[in-house]
């Protein structure tokens, strides 16, 4: 599995595209973006880098635990293969699937 990163994020916002499972399609729904770690089951919710909530994924507010590799600039570059983006809502995490099919049933 390859790490995380911009491009896949890129990559998973198209395949998701006006499904739900994007945070511009869900954000009225009370969903949040945010990142699981499957070999913790650690959530984290998406942050700026200033620690400020972000609302899309974004990578520069993961904790130093996730990260593997970082610009000059101090950017994220890559974070650990094991982290999913998703979303949190209610305190449940949601895949980028699991979101767009309750988004789907709830706008029904």
């Amino acid at each position: 599995m390859k790490p995380l990163s911009a491009d896949r994020l890129q990559h998973e916002n198209r395949v998701h595209q006006d499904t739900g499972g994007r945070s511009e399609d869900n954000c009225g729904l009370g969903f949040r973006p945010a990142f699981l770690d499957f070999e913790t089951q650690t959530v984290y919710p998406c942050r700026f880098a200033n620690g400020m909530p972000a609302p899309f994924h974004v990578l520069d507010g993961l904790p130093e635990e996730v990260v593997i590799d970082r610009a000059p600039s101090g950017r994220v570059v890559a974070a650990k293969a094991t982290l999913i983006s998703g979303f949190v809502r209610n305190g449940f995490f949601y895949t980028r699937t699991a979101a767009a099919r309750a988004a789907a049933e709830w706008r029904l």
